[in-house]
Formats: C-alpha cells, structure tokens, sequence
C-alpha cells in the first residue's frame, strides 16, 4: 500500500485560524485546551497504572511512558475535534503500540500514512526475549492495526479525512505478556484486572467528557462489556468486530463487518468516486 503525504494538523489549525479571524481564534484556543487536557489524562494514566503490582503476566509494557513521543504526536494531530465516532479498542499489541506508541500503530502505517517518527525513551521497562521494544526499527507488523489503517486509507483517504470522523482510543494502554504470549486484560487475575479496570474505566469516563463522541464503537467483546459497564445509556454503544488475523471471519470478512457497523458515518463511495 502506497500512502500520500499529509499536511500537518497544527498547520492546518494556523491556515483555518488565519481565515476565520475571531471564530478561528476561538476554535483554535478550544483546540488546544482539548489537546492539553487529553494529554494530562493520558500522562495521568499512565503514572496510575504503573503504581500497580501485576502477578498475571511476567512483563508489563507502558507505552504511554516509553513510546510517548509517537503518542503525544497522535493526540496533537488527531486528538482535538469533538462530536466524531469513538472507536475503543481493547490495548496495545506487541507489534503496534508497544512499538509506535499509536493505537494499532504498525509501522508502516505509522511512517507511511499517519508520518509519525517515534523516538523511544532512553529507560525502558524489562523486556520479554521473544517482545522486544525495537521502535521504528521493528521488522514486524501488527496484523489487527496493518488490516485496520489499511481499510482506512482505502475506504476513507487520508489520515485527515479518516479521524474528521473518528477517533481511537485503547481502554487500556497496557501490554501483558505471560508464558511467552499476549496475554488479553480478561486473562489477568480478577484483582489485578479490576484494579486496572477502575484506573482505565475512570480514564475512559473523561475522555468521553472531552470528546463528547455522538457513539462509541468498540472493537472487539471486551471493550464493548468495557463501553456499556462505563457509559451506561448515556452514549450510544455498538460492536465491531476486531479486526485480528487470529480471528478467521476477520481474515475473511472484516471490511464488510466495517462498512456495516461504521457505515453510519463514512462518506458514500459516490462522493469518493
């Protein structure tokens, strides 16, 4: 997949600002108070979940504090624009965020389409032999992210275009690793899990604020029971089907279980035509 330069999103915000005079001042200011207070929960997060004591998994990735870079370019870019679609994912994998710091961040993606270059910082946590933290450098892809950005780019267009609509969020920025394997937030203990279930449950409630999304999409059963058990009725919930290559009907089907979940709120193929 070939993928177009992108203008930067703060430059676009300063040419929109130009020309709008006062409105665009203001728009711009509320821009970037959404931005700030997104990256102060996020940051606060992070700090939260790391004062947890884990027994579950072995090694316990937080790329929130190691790949922030590649995540705090994310949130200036894409982060601001309230009243979009929320898709919730369920937290990193080992070839996506744990690398990029962007959720279901594979690199190609990241480098090709989204021009995010994430420096990682200098102390990392412990790492598992098999889980390498390598970055940018990483030779692998993350299958769920690589079948998502890829629908993405050729069902919507540029990264722009894609989250002028949406916005991903990961209810969980952790990656645990257990036995040599993901191991998903469901597997952890249930003391463990509803510690950390709290933690990103409360995250989850003010970004909502924030955001204020007309739905939340979540991909995959965990963040959908996640979604309902936080928001309640007071926001639309719906269901897409993750998009993991573990998954055969993914493998098979996933744009189509896309096309009819987001279908709602993506652009009709004759205005793209």
């Amino acid at each position: 997949m070939t993928y177009e330069p992108t203008d930067c999103h703060e430059a676009v915000i300063e040419r929109q600002t130009a020309d709008d005079g006062a409105y665009g001042q203001r728009n711009f200011r509320e821009t970037r108070n959404t931005i700030a207070a997104l990256t102060r929960l996020t940051r606060g997060l992070a700090r939260e979940l790391d004062a947890l004591q884990w027994r579950s998994p072995s090694h316990v990735y937080n790329p929130l504090r190691y790949a922030w870079s590649g995540y705090q370019q994310y949130l200036q870019r894409f982060g601001a624009k309230r009243g979009r679609v929320l898709l919730l994912g369920m937290n990193p994998g080992p070839w996506g965020m744990a690398q990029t710091g962007v959720p279901f961040g594979n690199i190609s993606a990241v480098r090709g389409w989204f021009h995010i270059e994430t420096r990682l910082a200098r102390k990392l946590p412990t790492q598992h032999p098999r889980y390498p933290i390598l970055g940018m450098a990483c030779g692998r892809e993350e299958g769920s992210g690589q079948r998502l950005w890829k629908w993405a780019h050729e069902r919507v267009g540029t990264p722009e275009q894609f989250f002028d609509r949406f916005f991903v969020w990961n209810y969980c920025p952790l990656l645990f690793l257990a036995k040599d394997r993901n191991l998903i937030p469901s597997a952890l203990k249930v003391d463990e899990r509803e510690s950390m279930e709290a933690l990103c449950g409360n995250a989850l409630v003010r970004a909502v604020k924030l955001l204020d999304p007309v739905a939340i999409m979540a991909i995959g059963r965990y963040a959908e029971h996640r979604a309902q058990a936080v928001v309640g009725d007071a926001r639309p919930v719906g269901y897409l089907l993750h998009p993991s290559p573990a998954s055969p009907t993914a493998n098979q089907h996933w744009p189509e279980f896309a096309e009819r979940a987001l279908g709602p709120w993506l652009p009709s193929r004759s205005a793209q035509a």
